[in-house]
């Protein structure tokens, strides 16, 4: 029976601990997740995805806000873990962490690494247009996601994949992934390959601002930007008069050479078209402020002010 450690915080998280809480051969003898934050509007403190079903499952559950203090330290070593598994914990594991358990700590990272190093890597892979995306099983070490790799899986990211919906093709992925290394780790670990740090790439925190839509991109980097903002913080636009409005869903439609980017080339019940640096952008699916996200056909019968034909909308960053 290999006892683990586990450590995580949210949904993509619990899925991996669900699959260890579920597997003969494992024997998760406590989970590390984040501590308690606020949230909603009453900002009441919410326990996180794998607290949940920590608790659930009667597990001894701990929070540290840090994993630096001595006492913490010897709190993890005291759980004689052969192993610790990591998944979108969200707290650095210093070396003498890392160190504690007998084979180590090993993370699930949601890319094939080297590529996608760091917090956002699902997103980012959309929005560059990378054709796939999976999960690597990584030996850690005090590298940010630099450690070797134990195994990999791959599968494409669609045409029609938002992060929400890769998020969770990975979260299915993974959790098979991370079982057979665990069962075959020792073989793993003795064949575990290096990172290549000259092909690596970064996927940086994604930031509200920075979902803000710039007309002076083509027309495919507009629509993957949108399908990588969603669910979160979904990319928006300045309406003509103003008001920001959050973009859903948009496809690639033929623009016009004499266009403007940022042009509103046509409004009706079946999407809003702006042109971009080439082709157009159809806008399908708005959310005003305050209010749900809708078909174009329900805002345009509130708002239709807000795309008059011809405008050409303001490309100004704000931030």
């Amino acid at each position: 029976m290999l006892r683990v450690v586990f450590a995580g915080t949210p949904e993509f998280a619990a899925e991996h601990l669900r699959a260890l809480l579920a597997h003969p051969q494992i024997d998760v003898v406590a989970a590390y997740t984040q501590p308690d934050r606020p949230a909603g509007r009453g900002k009441k403190l919410q326990p996180s995805a794998v607290k949940v079903l920590a608790l659930e499952a009667g597990i001894p559950v701990e929070q540290p806000a840090s994993l630096r203090t001595a006492e913490a330290q010897q709190q993890l070593a005291a759980y004689n873990a052969d192993v610790m598994v990591v998944v979108a914990y969200g707290l650095i594991l210093p070396e003498a962490v890392l160190d504690t358990p007998r084979y180590g700590c090993i993370n699930v990272h949601g890319s094939l690494l080297p590529r996608w190093r760091g917090a956002a890597p699902i997103q980012r892979a959309i929005w560059a247009g990378d054709d796939y995306s999976g999960v690597a099983i990584m030996q850690m070490e005090a590298g940010l996601d630099t450690g070797p790799i134990l195994a990999s899986e791959r599968l494409p990211i669609e045409a029609t994949d938002t992060s929400a919906s890769l998020y969770h093709k990975l979260a299915v992925l993974g959790p098979q992934a991370l079982i057979t290394s665990l069962l075959n780790l020792p073989e793993l670990q003795a064949q575990a390959k290096p990172q290549d740090d000259q092909a690596a790439t970064y996927a940086e925190k994604l930031s509200k601002a920075e979902a803000q839509l710039d007309w002076q991109q083509s027309a495919e980097t507009l629509e993957r930007w949108i399908r990588a903002f969603n669910p979160w913080p979904i990319c928006w636009l300045v309406g003509a008069d103003g008001a920001m409005i959050k973009v859903w869903q948009a496809d690639i439609v033929a623009g016009q050479k004499s266009a403007i980017a940022g042009q509103i080339l046509s409004v009706d019940k079946h999407g809003i078209v702006i042109q971009t640096t080439d082709a157009a952008l159809r806008l399908l699916s708005l959310q005003p402020a305050g209010k749900k996200p809708m078909a174009v056909a329900d805002f345009l019968n509130g708002r239709s002010d807000v795309f008059p034909l011809g405008q050409i909308l303001s490309n100004e960053r704000i931030s």
